[in-house]
């Protein structure tokens, strides 16, 4: 049975690696979404990903569904992903989670998953 989760080699899971993203990383706008996207300089070539959904956005339910449908996002739009590229995801305040949708984030995101690229300014390299 094959396995359609997001592999731990492909997660922000430490506080420190999202303050080093948040600090130094470049900032990206999409109209619902705000990307903080750093390049790192490490042995491991899997890009990272990590959200930050606070609670200014909705209760747990709401939270979790936006954090599972980024998740499913990423998971697919993967192979397009640069190498060696940590990025947080965070909803801005006017994201409607009712609206939140795989379609709705790929229309979103897309555009700018696609347009990362190592040689795209400030974010490149650690400082």
């Amino acid at each position: 049975m094959a396995t359609y989760s997001l592999p731990r080699e492909h997660r922000l899971t430490r506080r420190p690696d999202f303050r080093i993203c948040y600090e130094t990383g470049r900032r990206y706008f999409s109209r619902y979404f705000v990307l903080f996207a750093r390049w790192r300089t490490d042995d491991s070539y899997a890009w990272r990903m990590g959200l930050a959904v606070t609670k200014k956005t909705g209760n747990a339910v709401v939270r979790n569904r936006i954090k599972r449908v980024l998740r499913e996002f990423f998971r697919l739009h993967g192979p397009l992903m640069p190498e060696r590229l940590d990025v947080v995801v965070i909803p801005k305040r006017q994201l409607d989670p009712s609206r939140v949708t795989l379609a709705f984030v790929t229309a979103d995101l897309a555009s700018l998953v696609t347009g990362l690229a190592p040689n795209r300014g400030a974010g490149h390299g650690a400082s």
